[in-house]
């Protein structure tokens, strides 16, 4: 099977694992601690490929502010929160299940922002998409399984939720110009600005150096920050990038599944349930509406 036809769902597949690795990250060091190590190392190894692949640097300072601050918000506040969150109870699950809220935040926020217009079906997916959230959530507020996790946790991971979505407006916004592997690099600096001040002053700055930890600490690195955002870069060059768009759906189901099976967390049925509105809701909420081009 070619490499066209793998990189999809390839690229899903690895973005999926993010949760069950901020799981295991856990039990290494504080999430904002392996965070920072995580994008110092990211943000080193894009520079040495960049450098190896002769890309040309943004040279005004506009554009590499704008970096910046979009990876500030896309992997700085964003990971903090969800990665805090996980650590503090939070089901890697459920949060696969929130984080699935950014496409449909995003699509809600474009029309006020950069004057996106929404489509009825587009707006049923967003009812849909925060449905489907309610849904899996509510039995911790309703004291129905789930009681021991913590409602701030919650409202952490919403918010890194938020911060995510912002991003992505942001990037959509600023940032139009530029090899994206050195906006890349220049986003995981940003993320590093906010992670390690943070980690300094919330947290030991302790890691529990073992073969473990470095393996955990690679995958994050190669198979996440790397690997995942060069398939996209390959997708991006090869007009492949709606079979990307239309697999990131599963992301959630293969993020509960990968948790069931490392750390057994229950499967709940107003989860499973919730998961399924929430991937219909971002289906309908990204659906393109075809349209004919206009006569030139």
């Amino acid at each position: 099977m070619s490499l066209d036809r793998l990189a999809p769902a390839l690229f899903v597949l690895l973005w999926s694992t993010g949760w069950v690795v901020a799981k295991f990250g856990a039990i290494y060091s504080d999430p904002l601690t392996f965070l920072s190590v995580r994008y110092v190392a990211a943000a080193v190894l894009f520079a040495m490929l960049c450098r190896l692949a002769g890309v040309r640097w943004p040279r005004d300072r506009v554009t590499i502010f704008h970096a910046v601050v979009s990876g500030a918000f896309l992997h700085g506040f964003y990971l903090a929160a969800v990665w805090w969150a996980v650590g503090q109870g939070v089901p890697a699950a459920l949060s696969g299940i929130i984080a699935a809220l950014q496409p449909l935040m995003t699509a809600l926020a474009a029309p006020y922002i950069i004057g996106e217009r929404l489509s009825p079906m587009q707006k049923l997916g967003i009812v849909l998409g925060f449905a489907g959230v309610a849904l899996a959530i509510f039995p911790k507020f309703a004291g129905v399984g789930g009681a021991d996790i913590p409602t701030l946790a919650l409202v952490v991971n919403v918010l890194g939720m938020t911060s995510v979505t912002y991003g992505t407006i942001y990037q959509k916004q600023h940032l139009h110009t530029g090899d994206i592997r050195a906006i890349a690099t220049l986003q995981y600096l940003g993320a590093l600005v906010v992670t390690l001040p943070l980690a300094y002053l919330l947290e030991p700055l302790e890691i529990q150096l073992s073969w473990e930890f470095l393996a955990l600490l690679g995958w994050s690195v190669l198979g996440i920050s790397m690997g995942a955002v060069l398939l996209l870069l390959y997708l991006i060059r090869r007009g492949q990038v709606s079979r990307a768009a239309s697999l990131i759906y599963l992301v959630p189901p293969l993020a509960a599944i990968e948790a069931a099976i490392a750390f057994g967390e229950e499967l709940t049925v107003p989860m499973i349930v919730g998961t399924a509105i929430v991937v219909a809701g971002v289906y309908l909420a990204n659906r393109k509406e075809v349209r004919t081009a206009p006569a030139e």
